[in-house]
């Protein structure tokens, strides 16, 4: 077992060697956190997650002192993910098409997007306002709040990301902002598609469904039809 873990140290113990077991109980929490808070969102308990997980919830909470730093783990992991699938598209895919739609593809498959920080998912209304800002990559927000050009990392019902730490977001904002800015200037994408639209796509376009195999045939179908609802139409 973990030796017990003092307040706030549930995050400098990443980098301490674990023992076989223990490091066996961390995968298994992590990878169940990732499977529950995947579909039931970051508000599941969790008791859901050492359920899943198959071992105590003593065991979750000797590793995780708070939900918090649970949520924060997962959420800063899945990010990362996204943000290297994106610089691999962006490196790698030459036609700015087919960057975006890679990224989307993969982004998808993997399900990362069910995981980002809930407050970068509280899409907000798109800005109405012409101008230069017009023309900037917008970020999702909190629908209560006033559209504007700025990721807002805003506090929510359930555990949430602290404002001071924005979980690796404005890494992955910039360069998926990068992919759209291509894809909008070749022509390819919708004029009016922001960045918030191609989060909200990765976010909502891999369904969970019991069955693997559909669910990858789903999520496929899915976002065939939102990719002809990105692309750009000639006039």
């Amino acid at each position: 077992m973990v030796g017990a873990a003092g307040g706030g140290r549930g995050e400098s113990s990443r980098s301490a060697p674990l023992r076989v077991d223990a490091q066996r109980n961390l995968e298994h929490v992590l990878r169940a956190a990732r499977e529950v808070f995947g579909e039931l969102g970051y508000g599941a308990p969790m008791e859901d997650v050492a359920r899943r997980a198959r071992v105590g919830v003593g065991t979750v909470y000797r590793r995780f002192p708070s939900k918090d730093v649970l949520v924060r783990r997962i959420a800063e992991e899945e990010t990362s993910r996204l943000t290297e699938q994106a610089r691999a598209a962006l490196g790698q895919e030459d036609e700015p098409w087919s960057a975006l739609s890679r990224f989307l593809r993969t982004s998808v498959a993997s399900g990362a997007g069910r995981l980002l920080p809930p407050q970068v998912l509280r899409v907000g209304v798109a800005d109405e306002q012409g101008g230069a800002g017009a023309d900037e990559a917008r970020v999702p927000q909190q629908r209560s709040q006033p559209a504007s050009g700025e990721l807002r990392l805003v506090q929510d019902s359930g555990p949430s990301v602290l404002p001071d730490d924005d979980t690796g977001a404005a890494a992955l904002l910039e360069v998926v902002g990068k992919l759209v800015d291509r894809a909008r200037a070749s022509g390819a994408l919708r004029p009016d598609v922001s960045v918030s639209d191609v989060l909200l796509v990765i976010a909502t376009a891999a369904p969970a469904l019991p069955d693997a195999a559909q669910q990858a045939a789903a999520s496929a179908r899915l976002l065939d039809i939102l990719l002809e609802g990105l692309r750009s139409r000639p006039m």
